[in-house]
């Protein structure tokens, strides 16, 4: 008898649910998030078992490594593509679990790609590069306004940049304002030395992989 398996991924728990070929429950389980716990659950059901899906959330890594190690088939859900069902009255963590399993079973199930492990520490860093770029973007976006409503002047990101404190006891600012200016500035360039460090870093890595692959 083939056998679907869902999980609901939670930050401290995992919603397991397996369901026959005729959408009969075979298996209803909340645990906690432990790989062995989970193992051991799935583990009566292993040969039967077609694939399991799991939602890809923020937390995913470790669960769906662990599955696939032990031999299972994993599928990273979409749950931005999966449409809920608008027949469910009580919607709840094993409803959620319960319908991927259902779309699973179809062949229906909008699922996202797993990117291999020896590839994550490269695209993360990249991640994390973008976000800091980000707050550097609204450290220097705070420091025009501060310009624009107490001089009517303004200055380029790319002067901004380059200022140091002297820079800014120059400009025609209340010592409150230059305060709180001096402030982003200490962020700014904080967040900048983390840019250049992971740049380098991500530079570094795809080069050795490009290296490494033309062996």
């Amino acid at each position: 008898m083939k056998l679907y398996a869902a999980i609901d991924l939670h930050s401290n728990n995992s919603v397991l649910v397996i369901l026959d070929e005729a959408d009969r429950m075979v298996l209803q389980r909340r645990l906690p998030n432990n790989l062995e716990r989970i193992r051991e659950a799935l583990c009566p059901y292993g040969e039967q078992i077609e694939g399991i899906a799991v939602e890809s959330t923020y937390n995913w890594y470790w669960l769906v490594d662990g599955l696939m190690d032990a031999g299972y088939r994993v599928h990273l859900v979409n749950t931005a593509a999966v449409k809920q069902y608008e027949g469910l009255k009580h919607k709840e963590d094993v409803d959620d679990a319960r319908w991927l399993a259902h779309l699973l079973r179809l062949g229906i199930l909008p699922v996202g790609y797993i990117c291999p492990k020896e590839a994550r520490g490269v695209r993360d860093l990249m991640r994390k590069r973008n976000q800091l770029v980000g707050q550097r973007s609204r450290q220097i976006l705070s420091i025009e306004n501060v310009l624009s409503r107490d001089t009517g002047g303004r200055a380029s990101a790319n002067e901004i940049k380059r200022w140091q404190e002297k820079e800014v006891d120059q400009l025609a600012l209340t010592e409150s304002s230059r305060l709180a200016v001096k402030s982003n500035l200490a962020v700014m360039h904080c967040l900048n030395e983390q840019i250049e460090r992971l740049e380098a870093e991500i530079l570094k890595r795809r080069s050795y992989a490009r290296t490494t692959r033309g062996c």
